[in-house]
């Protein structure tokens, strides 16, 4: 199985290129790092430190896609063009190829690597002149510090600060990501909200012109028509005012759908008074002390949205809407006669439900609705309870 050589970076290819043509030039011209008569040189003439010199261009190539392997080549190469002639050009390169060993290595390696060297360059100063005894042994140590230890320390702070700024910039990429999460949910939540106001709002205002026109449509009574055109026009006139207070508040941006005309538990005589001029039979006990006002608006509306869902499918017979304020909670239950009917006596979104459970669950409250047996028959029950306390006040608003 043959195995494939990864493909040079362009700039790796240009490094390694620049270094061999440089390297060439210089030994074109005679140029090298020691006389060929030292001790230390075992290969007289100028071609063996072509050898070190080509490896370690070759080297470059690999800088960026295999730095370790790169790296302990250039060494073995370094350490062949000690006992030749030497290129300067070929210890440059090496230089290069230790910074692009912790820079682009494992971090394992870019830790090790910078210890490693600065480890041989302190026994590179303190073994020579502990032997020798000369000032001049101490230079073997900086070399070993040049060649070695000062371009892993620079590839290693290179390295830390990209690192600290793929961190910066991934926490900035996630703090966005956030803010565009809250920033729906908060849009979301706000549509859900409106959507509810709305259909409190207008829900049984148009729920009772459906049902006075179609009464008004199908008797052909002066009085009963007249009686029901009343009745539609009173609904008709308070949904287009609800509607226009809306509207406005839209167009303002304001965002508050609570303003001071928002309806409270006092005008649940008047909403009542309007359900019995739709023609239900309503009766209201309540006894209460002052509540938060989301609390109240919430009771509010559910009682209106019970009355309207009882004005479209409840059975003929009498509608009770019972609210207490307990220690800690404000309770209520809306029931009606539950009745068989083929169809709803006016049309409607079926969200009535949902929004109130929505309205529960917000104040951190419970809800139910459903049909209960009882001596007088099966009647549609609503029962809620919503706390009123400090902490569900606050997490509603």
């Amino acid at each position: 199985m043959a195995v494939r050589l990864p493909r040079p970076h362009r700039f790796d290819l240009w490094a390694a290129l620049a270094g061999l043509l440089g390297g060439l030039l210089l030994w074109g011209i005679g140029l090298g790092t020691r006389p060929a008569d030292e001790p230390i040189v075992l290969f007289d003439g100028r071609w063996p430190l072509l050898v070190p010199l080509a490896v370690t261009a070759g080297c470059e190539l690999l800088r960026r896609s295999a730095p370790r392997v790169a790296l302990l080549l250039g060494t073995l190469a370094l350490t062949a063009d000690t006992v030749t002639q030497g290129s300067i050009v070929t210890v440059l390169m090496y230089t290069d190829l230790m910074y692009a060993a912790v820079l682009y290595g494992p971090p394992a390696s870019a830790r090790r690597i910078p210890w490693i060297t600065g480890l041989l360059t302190v026994a590179g100063s303190l073994v020579p002149y502990a032997v020798w005894r000369v000032p001049e042994a101490l230079l073997i140590g900086v070399a070993i510090g040049v060649v070695s230890f000062a371009p892993a320390s620079t590839g290693l702070i290179v390295r830390n600060h990209r690192e600290a700024a793929d961190a910066a910039r991934l926490r900035a990429e996630q703090t966005a990501l956030l803010a565009e999460m809250d920033r729906v949910q908060a849009v979301t939540a706000e549509r859900a909200r409106m959507a509810r106001e709305l259909h409190d709002m207008v829900a049984n205002h148009l729920s009772a012109i459906a049902i006075h026109s179609t009464a008004a449509l199908s008797l052909d009574e002066p009085a009963t028509s007249r009686e029901a055109l009343t009745v539609i026009r009173e609904n008709s006139v308070q949904g287009l005012s609800e509607m226009r207070r809306l509207i406005g508040l839209l167009r303002d941006g304001s965002g508050d759908l609570e303003p001071a005309a928002t309806p409270t538990l006092d005008s649940l005589g008047s909403l009542v008074e309007g359900a019995r001029a739709n023609g239900l039979d309503v009766t209201l006990d309540a006894e209460y002390d002052a509540v938060p006002t989301p609390v109240g608006l919430a009771a509010y509306r559910m009682v209106q949205e019970s009355l309207t869902n009882a004005l479209k499918h409840a059975a003929p017979g009498r509608v009770t809407v019972w609210l207490r304020r307990l220690d800690d909670a404000l309770a209520l239950r809306v029931s009606s006669p539950h009745g068989d009917r083929d169809g709803p006596r006016a049309p409607g979104s079926g969200a009535g439900l949902v929004g109130m459970r929505e309205r529960a669950a917000l104040l951190g409250g419970s809800f139910e609705a459903g049909p209960v047996d009882g001596p007088d028959g099966t009647l549609w029950v609503v029962d809620a309870t919503l706390p009123v306390t400090d902490t569900a006040q606050g997490a509603s608003e």
